[in-house]
């Protein structure tokens, strides 16, 4: 059947994801930068609480050398049948305060990742004849974040990767889709205060920050389209942008 491979597993979406796709009945591959401890422990978890294989790894998703160190390392156990590139990092400053190595360290981490995985997994996909790629991206992506200059453009990356590859892999029977969420409750957004946060959710006509819960739901929903379906941002806002 094939793996399903999760970059930042760990937590948030992600943790959220793995739990949910394993109770469908999907086996996985894990990934992880830091959080040894509980990337093993929601490994173990998955497979005691839902009878699935799963494999888990820590990677620093901007470094390519450790991406094809350890995509290898899975595909040597099994073929990745989908690839969820999910791992991603915030940067709120100004961009005149913005150092270099920040603004690498943003879009290395959020868009070339995607990159990374992307190239690693498809040569498999291609001799399948099929695969599914999610990119998870953000509205900002589109609608650009005062201060958020670097997250923005990642994620505007992120949108033109999926538009461009899917149109490339199309013929050979792999999806390429991108799901772009609004405000989500996970420990990225613990860079705002709590009054930050009231702010933001006046302005979420559904008057409410989603759980990860409900983003890994929607990627589900993604997952499960028709193959026709293909290129797609889709966006889940509670209506903000």
């Amino acid at each position: 059947m094939g793996r399903v491979l999760i970059t930042g597993a760990s937590r948030g979406i992600g943790r959220s994801l793995s739990y949910l796709l394993a109770g469908e009945g999907y086996d996985l591959f894990l990934i992880a930068r830091n959080s040894k401890e509980m990337l093993d422990e929601l490994a173990l978890e998955v497979k005691k609480g839902f009878g699935v294989a799963c494999d888990a790894a820590l990677c620093d998703v901007s470094d390519p050398e450790r991406v094809k160190e350890v995509t290898e390392e899975f595909l040597n156990k099994d073929k990745i049948s989908v690839l969820i590139n999910n791992a991603a990092i915030s940067l709120v400053k100004l961009i005149t305060d913005t150092s270099d190595e920040e603004w690498r360290q943003v879009i290395d981490t959020n868009l070339s990742s995607c990159f990374y995985f992307s190239r690693a997994v498809i040569p498999s996909m291609l001799k399948e004849k099929s695969g599914r790629i999610i990119n998870i991206s953000s509205v900002w992506g589109s609608a650009g974040a005062s201060m958020e200059v670097a997250y923005s453009a990642s994620k505007g990356g992120v949108n033109a990767f999926t538009r461009a590859l899917a149109k490339e892999l199309a013929p050979s029977g792999i999806t390429v889709n991108a799901v772009a969420f609004g405000m989500i409750d996970t420990d990225m957004n613990g860079c705002y205060t709590g009054e930050e946060l009231s702010a933001i959710r006046e302005d979420i006509p559904a008057d409410r920050i989603a759980a990860p819960l409900e983003a890994a739901q929607m990627i589900l929903n993604v997952l499960r389209a028709p193959s026709y379906m293909t290129g797609q941002i889709v966006s889940m806002d509670g209506g903000w942008q």
